[in-house]
């Protein structure tokens, strides 16, 4: 099983090559990262957690998680189809994770829930590996967890991509996020789950980078700590209480599953 899930995503990183587009993302999308040496981790956090110090090389990020747009424009590129589209199910949260089927990027909450007039919302139920074509297709990357950490709290210790207080529900409205406790959706900012990226400039990181915190969970190219099935990913959704908002809290997920909560970004390294 592994080595055919290897198979299928060395497969789907050359079919994307090969149609990748003649330009890829305009460049005031991709910020750059200056690297550094900083503490990753948070000493009150969780178990993976634990404080250490860390060295990240300079690279690039988008300044927002990929779009229903711009997922869109590759699949009508490469023609790829999505694990979840694959599989026929996609996990949607309502309280827990249920299986549902006909749940895909197009129908991200179940059939008849489309994404007509969310072209600029995160686009959701792709799994890591359709993370992984889709950057190929552009000439990027999936960011590595330490670089996603760093590029969401820079050098000085922060908990969160703005500094230490966690976000609240009045103004200036720094993220989307859930209740408290967790986990459900707040219709506080007039979006129940997924809002347009960039929607809130208060929450931005030290780089600039913004939705660094809720809106969607992101994908990353590196293991979750301990469990080597599993792809660690970053920053909270619309459905997470401030607590896993924090820059140095992970979830891990197996590669080839699709979530409503779930998207990504993409990287570069700086030449």
């Amino acid at each position: 099983m592994c080595a055919a899930r290897r198979l299928w995503s060395l497969f789907l990183v050359f079919a994307t090559l090969t149609a990748a587009p003649t330009t890829v993302l305009a460049v005031d999308t991709m910020i750059l990262v200056s690297g550094a040496t900083f503490v990753k981790g948070d000493p009150n956090g969780e178990p993976d957690e634990a404080p250490a110090t860390v060295s990240v090389e300079t690279f690039r990020l988008m300044r927002t998680e990929v779009t229903n747009a711009q997922f869109a424009r590759f699949v009508e590129s490469t023609g790829h189809l999505t694990d979840p589209e694959r599989r026929g199910f996609g996990y949607v949260w309502d309280g827990r994770w249920r299986r549902v089927a006909g749940a895909d990027w197009r129908h991200p909450f179940g059939p008849g829930a489309g994404v007509a007039g969310r072209d600029d919302h995160p686009v959701v139920q792709v799994s890591a590996r359709d993370a992984e074509a889709y950057c190929a297709w552009a000439g990027l990357r999936l960011p590595t967890d330490s670089e996603w950490e760093f590029a969401a709290r820079g050098t000085d210790g922060r908990r969160f991509p703005w500094g230490d207080d966690p976000p609240g529900d009045g103004e200036p409205r720094r993220a989307n996020f859930g209740t408290v406790p967790c986990c459900a959706p707040s219709a506080e900012d007039g979006h129940v789950k997924t809002a347009p990226v960039g929607r809130y400039p208060d929450g931005a990181s030290p780089f600039g980078l913004l939705d660094m915190a809720g809106n969607v969970w992101e994908w990353t190219s590196s293991r979750f700590p301990g469990r080597p099935d599993e792809v660690a990913l970053r920053g909270g959704g619309w459905g997470n209480n401030p607590y896993c908002l924090r820059v140095s809290y992970r979830h891990g997920n197996p590669d080839d599953i699709g979530l409503d909560m779930v998207g990504f970004r993409c990287a570069q390294d700086a030449p």
